[in-house]
């Protein structure tokens, strides 16, 4: 399987496939998943997977509304 990454709206990466995850530190991370989530929001407390603290910040992948 080719990797792929899929960005959810108002959520997380999406990562298919056989690819290498490093942490902030340059070292590998552990991957037990084919399909993993990475957080876009910030916030979740399992840095860099998706814990889906996202709906409750209200994330928004969407541009502002023009003032």
């Amino acid at each position: 399987m080719l990797p792929s990454v899929t960005a959810c709206p108002n959520g997380p990466l999406l990562v298919r496939g056989d690819v290498e995850i490093l942490g902030d530190d340059g070292q590998p991370l552990r991957n037990p998943r084919r399909t993993v989530a990475l957080c876009r929001c910030g916030a979740s407390a399992i840095k860099p997977w998706c814990d889906g603290t996202h709906k409750l910040t209200r994330f928004s992948t969407e541009p502002p509304p023009d003032s």
